[in-house]
């Protein structure tokens, strides 16, 4: 069911909302707002809604006694609007190494990226995007491990693009504000990837692919937003051969990482992810036994876990 994002009285651009399987950031979103007319109470709604073009964020004011009726419809709206992940038959796995040594070339010990070297190198990373983008995988010929290697390369290899074709900015979400694209008004909206002849954009990637698909939690770990609280982006690219190993690391590195988690013996302070995101992370646990997997420092079934404010800063390696 559609999840009404209307109710509280004000969210934050950095919230995030589930319209099923996808995942929605929104910008500014105001009360409900009720007036009389005509003895009639008007409920106006702030939803959001994908299309062609990423999420459309639409406002529509009901009667209580269409209330359900307009849920319906617009649930059936939703639900055709759905993306569906592209394959290609008789695709085999690719190779990773061009992105591979790009990342350890740009990326330093500290997760930090050097996004004027990628621009001077831009035309190799362009050749990767490409095979990534003729090479869609299936899932008679690639593994579950190198599918889901593919995709997290894709996404943090589209993310890295997108950020050069704006750069320099002060964060990704100074994109937003420069888009010129009807309906899009965030940069994971942008319909600027195009795998296996079909348009994506990295929210479909990451919700409707990722999330959906593997039930893997530690993706969250290993995709990087190109933000100084995202979990570090990796100065090696991710294959199926050593894809457990490397999420298990990226897993251990991000939850003992003093900038993004402060665990002590008596407080919880936590990453945004984890309240984001929280119900990937609880569907076999709850949330204190996920972490303590990954924690050196355990958190106690009394501890008190509060959330960290996300720094959307940009992660380039010049700022830090």
């Amino acid at each position: 069911m559609i999840q009404k994002i209307s109710q509280k009285k004000h969210y934050k651009t950095d919230e995030v909302f589930t319209l099923g399987q996808l995942m929605v950031r929104p910008f500014t979103v105001k009360k409900s707002s009720f007036r009389k007319k005509d003895s009639v109470f008007l409920k106006t709604h702030l939803i959001f809604l994908p299309t062609s073009t990423g999420f459309a964020r639409f406002t529509y004011k009901t009667s209580l006694a269409m209330k359900h009726i307009l849920n319906i419809f617009l649930l059936l709206v939703f639900v055709s609007c759905g993306i569906a992940s592209p394959k290609q038959e008789n695709t085999k796995p690719i190779s990773h190494a061009t992105f591979d040594a790009l990342l350890k070339k740009h990326v330093n010990k500290e997760g930090w990226v050097n996004y004027e070297g990628f621009k001077e190198d831009r035309a190799e990373l362009k050749k990767y995007l490409d095979l990534i983008q003729n090479n869609a995988p299936n899932d008679k010929t690639w593994s579950k491990e190198d599918r889901l290697a593919y995709w997290i390369n894709a996404y943090n290899a589209f993310t890295i693009e997108l950020i050069l074709q704006y750069y320099p900015v002060e964060s990704i979400k100074d994109i937003g504000s420069k888009i010129q694209i009807p309906f899009v008004n965030t940069p994971w909206d942008i319909k600027f990837i195009k795998i296996g002849g079909k348009e994506m954009d990295l929210n479909n990637i990451e919700h409707s692919i990722l999330r959906k698909e593997f039930n893997e939690p530690r993706i969250h770990f290993a995709i990087n937003c190109a933000s100084y609280s995202c979990p570090v982006l990796r100065a090696e690219a991710y294959t199926g051969a050593k894809i457990d190993q490397q999420l298990k690391e990226q897993a251990i590195s991000f939850v003992n990482d003093e900038r993004r988690n402060k665990i002590t013996s008596t407080s919880a302070q936590l990453s945004k992810l984890f309240d984001w995101y929280s119900g990937d992370f609880t569907k076999n646990k709850n949330l204190k036994d996920f972490i303590n997997q990954f924690a050196k420092v355990k958190i106690a079934d009394k501890t008190k876990v509060s959330y960290i404010d996300y720094d959307w800063r940009l992660n380039d390696s010049k700022d830090f």
